[in-house]
């Protein structure tokens, strides 16, 4: 390969062959290894699939392969799958982060709402939130249009929280609810009380102190120029890609 190009080396793609679908019917599938290899350039360079480096083979079979297994959940499964790999974390953190949504990221189907995609005073974006363990690795994620409260897609994203010992999160997601649903998860709230609060909840700055590691992963991620900007009209797309640069930039 060219050296300026990316290409999954024999161990990071070993740990990711035993995820992918076995069940190809008629003619053998392309070269896995060399399509997500291609997929990955095209999500780090932020160009054009016609673009891609014909090093990777065919583009539209890299496009093909990247939004048939986005459909499939073949790429989130992916992602959880590595990440689970570990055991559970004994911190975790929350955080959200806004991306702008290209012109190009119009007209999917089921409107804005349906898409992920919602005007704030950034215009149209997309609210990626996150939960990640003290590493700055991701374990979780989901997508919601820029308008929508951190506290308001907290309480769902943390349906997803694996057991842990503390939960961190900034001002952004005190509320009762949110602190309720934490707690009764059996994992103490380490998040700091807004400054209208009648009854300051426990906090603890010192155990706070790490809690930028958050934002760290979301500096990495937007690296890859499809996450920094949002190019995808379906919100199962984007949400794959997000999961495409987690899998690449921390668990291989």
């Amino acid at each position: 390969m060219i050296p300026d190009r990316f290409w999954l080396t024999d161990a990071q793609f070993a740990k990711i062959a035993p995820h992918l679908p076995t069940d190809t019917r008629g003619k053998a599938r392309v070269d896995d290894r060399r399509v997500i290899s291609g997929i990955v350039h095209v999500l780090k360079s932020g160009g054009r699939w016609i673009d891609a480096p014909s090093e990777y083979g065919p583009r539209k079979t890299l496009y093909n392969r990247y939004v048939r297994w986005a459909a499939k959940g073949v790429w989130v499964n992916l992602f959880h799958a590595l990440a689970q790999a570990g055991g559970p974390p004994p911190q975790l953190l929350i955080d959200s982060s806004a991306v702008k949504a290209h012109r190009s990221a119009s007209g999917g189907k089921g409107g804005k709402r349906a898409q992920a995609i919602g005007r704030s005073r950034g215009g149209r974006t997309t609210k990626i939130h996150a939960l990640t363990d003290a590493q700055c690795r991701p374990v979780a994620f989901m997508l919601t249009g820029g308008n929508v409260a951190d506290c308001t897609a907290g309480a769902e994203l943390l349906s997803k929280m694996p057991a842990c010992d503390i939960l961190h999160g900034d001002k952004g997601y005190d509320s009762d609810v949110i602190r309720r649903q934490v707690e009764n998860a059996g994992v103490m709230p380490n998040i700091p009380p807004k400054a209208n609060r009648k009854w300051k909840n426990c906090f603890s700055p010192f155990l706070y102190r790490n809690r930028n590691a958050i934002e760290r992963m979301f500096c990495r991620l937007k690296d890859f120029r499809r996450i920094a900007t949002r190019y995808d009209r379906s919100a199962t797309n984007f949400l794959a890609a997000v999961c495409i640069a987690a899998t690449i930039s921390y668990w291989l």
